[in-house]
């Protein structure tokens, strides 16, 4: 052993040995080896979870993770289930040897008709996707104060008024006034059409229908194409009139926009709620 090895302390069985003169240390890779702190081995991060369809970007409109062919689906089962709460309620009113008010003996039918119409739009979403019902319908807290989504409501009121002067909307008998022939058969359906009346119809055409359609057209057309079966909807209930069709079409647009822009539909179940409280305290202060 030469007197410069006598000097030198001896290898490490780990130590790593050094490069010739002149020669550029092979050191491993960074990436190849984790990093120790503290005594604690740190390993890169793990890949960020894949986004749920379901769930909204920050300010845009939810991407609907259903398809076109559970719509058909929905609106193929939605007669038969609503010709099922028909029969539901005139069998319990045989039955029982009810004597019930028209108004609540459709109220009734409506009722169970919807009831059966979203078991078949749970099961689509439960069944077929396995996601939750509410949140999948954008039925989240609305993100401004209601007295604003009120006034939205009262003022397209007053928009649809003035549209159906100008169009010259008829005001004659039709099958939803024949129901109100009086002061408490009034009052029933007013209650209907603030409280059950817009969460049905908001959660199928705004929550269903409308963001399939935004996603595969966008925001306009699909807000406007979504109000078109709504208004249609009513064709029967306002005797057949086109004009009625128009009018209720505008304010399922302007509902449309609601939902669209709050992204939510409790926002615009809460402005269609104001909008059919306005009409019927007008109407009931005629009567």
């Amino acid at each position: 052993m030469s007197g410069e090895d006598q000097g030198r302390p001896p290898e490490q069985p780990g130590d790593i040995a050094s490069p010739p003169p002149g020669e550029p240390s092979a050191a491993p890779p960074a990436a190849s080896i984790p990093e120790e702190q503290d005594g604690l081995t740190s390993f890169p991060p793990p890949a960020p979870p894949i986004p749920d369809p379901g769930s909204p970007a920050p300010g845009r409109e939810p991407e609907a993770f259903w398809r076109y062919t559970d719509v058909l689906v929905f609106a193929g089962l939605s007669v038969p289930a609503m010709l099922a709460g028909v029969g539901l309620v005139k069998a319990l009113i045989v039955l029982f040897q009810l004597h019930i008010s028209r108004a609540a003996e459709a109220i009734a039918m409506q009722f169970a008709g919807y009831a059966f119409v979203f078991l078949v739009l749970l099961l689509i979403l439960r069944v077929q996707y396995d996601r939750p019902f509410w949140r999948s319908l954008a039925w989240r807290p609305i993100p401004l104060a209601p007295v604003w989504v009120f006034l939205a409501g009262w003022l397209t009121a007053f928009a649809v008024a003035g549209a159906a002067a100008l169009i010259r909307t008829p005001n004659t008998s039709n099958p939803l006034t024949e129901l109100m022939p009086d002061r408490a058969s009034m009052i029933l359906i007013g209650i209907f059409g603030v409280t059950l009346g817009p969460i049905a119809e908001e959660l199928i055409f705004r929550g269903f229908l409308q963001p399939l359609l935004v996603r595969s057209l966008g925001a306009l057309p699909g807000i406007l194409l979504a109000a078109v079966p709504f208004g249609l909807l009513h064709f029967s209930e306002y005797g057949n009139s086109w004009r009625h069709v128009v009018l209720i079409c505008l304010a399922g647009a302007a509902f449309g926009w609601m939902r669209h822009a709050a992204r939510s539909t409790k926002a615009s179940t809460l402005m269609h709620a104001a909008y059919n409280l306005l009409f019927f305290v007008v109407l009931l202060g005629q009567k």
